[in-house]
């Protein structure tokens, strides 16, 4: 069974998993504060012989088109950074229908149960991603119409998992409610497994409908694990095209014992070395791909944690290290000046907001031991309450303040993580059981192949 770490109920979840796939990103203080860049070029254009509104399928009536599938497929390739080529997303279109069905399918059922998403919720959707990137007003919606994707592509999509989230809410009713007896129960299972490994691990899930005739998923599967392995980003194609719960959380599944995943996972996981990508995994049902983050023995790791703020100076253009322009001069020097006379997190977050708020002023607690090497030097012998030297990255200047240093073991999961992931257990078995109920229900007819 898989268990993702957090709960998926939130509708915030899904703002905070596109805010990180719809603009090609990059980590500039290492602290996951992404910073929007100009992304590739997306998919090449279907073949101008092909008519983009020849219907590829029907579902309980409403049509599928042509049309819709390549502009998902083109978002993908936005939100990636990617230039894929018509070969490529030749392979991925299959993919790509079987997941619109599924929208499709799990919009009939929101229509069924009168569940509506106010247009102010998806807005406040698309215009925190605009914001999470530092893009103006409207920014994003210019930038779709820029390459040629509908923003109805992207409102579709924000609409259905957005509705989905209250679905699972309904169906669930009274099993969404973990009680402290619970947590007891599987806090004691927990210590019974001290000194046993647990894998930091996210996943990408393909389902296989007919396990007689999977070669379409396996190489479906083929091909997104070459474009993770060419940079595209996991947590951006586990939102596009995972068929689990966890893809609202980019496909991450958090701390796992061994006996919470599938065996065939687990002999992967043993073997494979941190950050790479895992070759097709056949586990009942379909394929997993998956990416190991970190290991650890259950009950047995101490670190540090350390509570952030910062200030960040934007620059009105890309940075040219060799050819700094007067702007970003002008930001350097008064970044200088901030770290020189600040002197609490409450100054540095007035910087920030003086600055725009371009970037959160907290980034959240950080473990410092799982940030990369140069940012471990800056933070580790840094006093708390003191400013850092202004760390320069090609779109601003950050300065960083730790407002709190403390020694805690993060191997030992609390109540409320506990209570995360017991909530999300049966938050996948239901999204699941349901998805094969109105699958099994619906009328589908495939008009013509991709």
């Amino acid at each position: 069974m898989r268990r993702p770490q957090k709960t998926v109920l939130s509708s915030t979840i899904l703002a905070r998993v596109l805010a990180a796939g719809l603009v090609g990103c990059a980590a500039g203080t290492a602290l996951a504060a992404h910073h929007a860049k100009p992304a590739a070029p997306v998919a090449a254009a279907a073949p101008a012989a092909v008519d983009q509104d020849s219907i590829i399928a029907v579902i309980n009536g409403t049509v599928l088109t042509r049309r819709d599938v390549d502009n998902r497929g083109r978002l993908f390739a936005l939100s990636a950074g990617l230039n894929l080529s018509e070969d490529v997303m030749a392979r991925l279109r299959p993919q790509i229908v079987r997941q619109l069905i599924d929208e499709r399918l799990r919009q009939a059922e929101m229509l069924s149960r009168h569940i509506n998403v106010p247009p102010e919720q998806i807005a406040a959707a698309i215009g925190d991603i605009e914001r999470r990137n530092g893009m103006p007003h409207n920014a994003l919606r210019d930038r779709l119409a820029q390459d040629g994707i509908s923003l109805t592509t992207l409102i579709d999509q924000i609409r259905v998992q957005l509705g989905w989230t209250q679905v699972l809410r309904e169906e669930m009713g009274s099993r969404a409610r973990i009680t402290a007896a619970e947590i007891a129960q599987r806090d004691a299972a927990l210590r019974q497994e001290d000194g046993k490994p647990q894998y930091l691990i996210s996943e990408i899930f393909i389902p296989v409908d007919d396990p007689r005739h999977s070669e379409d998923e396996l190489k479906f599967t083929q091909t997104i694990i070459q474009e993770l392995r060419n940079g595209a980003p996991f947590a951006i194609v586990a939102a596009q095209f995972s068929q689990n719960q966890t893809a609202l959380e980019g496909g991450m599944m958090g701390w796992m014992q061994e006996d919470s995943l599938d065996p065939e996972v687990v002999a992967v996981a043993r073997q494979m070395p941190i950050g790479a990508i895992s070759n097709p995994i056949r586990v009942a049902g379909g394929y997993v791909i998956a990416t190991l983050s970190g290991r650890r023995v259950i009950g047995h790791q101490m670190g540090t944690l350390v509570s952030l703020r910062q200030a960040f100076l934007p620059f009105t253009s890309a940075l040219d290290p060799h050819n700094p322009t007067d702007q970003q001069k002008q930001m350097l020097k008064e970044a200088q000046q901030i770290s020189a006379t600040v002197h609490s997190c409450a100054e540095l977050e007035a910087m920030n907001h003086k600055y725009g708020d371009k970037r959160a002023a907290n980034p959240g607690d950080v473990q410092l031991e799982r940030v990369n090497p140069q940012m471990q030097q800056v933070l580790a012998n840094l006093p708390v309450g003191q400013a850092s030297h202004p760390l320069v990255s090609t779109d601003g200047i950050d300065v960083l303040m730790i407002c709190a240093r403390q020694q805690k073991n993060f191997a030992q999961q609390t109540p409320s993580e506990i209570a995360d992931q017991l909530l999300n257990e049966r938050v996948e078995q239901a999204s699941r059981q349901l998805d094969r109920d109105l699958r099994r229900r619906a009328i589908i007819d495939m008009r013509s192949k991709v």
